[in-house]
């Protein structure tokens, strides 16, 4: 277990190439290459490249940021990064996205109907 300290450093880690991640994919219009190539690198923060997250099991994804120390903040984000990557490329990520939302929901112990409704 981490200490209050590095938890807190790994918190503003994540945060940051989460909103990375975020900025890179929210856009209205397709991704360039360099945009692409911007993604892989930020997923490498998380030991991530677009081609493991396809082939990663979802159950194995969400050992994975676990093991990150992703809170319950974090595993939401990133749910909604996959599903706004699955819109923009031609990947189906909306299955890990829901596979994360329902972890949230039933180890959170907490009820989200936002995380419900997603």
């Amino acid at each position: 277990m981490l200490n209050k300290g590095l938890r807190d450093e790994e918190k503003i880690r994540i945060d940051n190439v989460l909103k990375t991640l975020r900025t890179l994919i929210f856009v209205p219009y397709p991704l360039s290459h360099l945009q692409k190539s911007d993604i892989e690198s930020q997923l490498k923060e998380f030991g991530l490249n677009v081609e493991t997250l396809v082939n990663y099991s979802n159950q194995d994804l969400i050992t994975l940021l676990m093991r990150l120390h992703f809170d319950w903040e974090h595993l939401e984000q990133f749910g909604d990064i996959l599903i706004e990557f699955s819109k923009e490329e031609n990947y189906n990520f909306e299955d890990k996205a829901l596979a994360i939302y329902q972890y949230i929901q039933q180890e959170s112990k907490v009820f989200s109907f936002g995380i419900n409704s997603k």
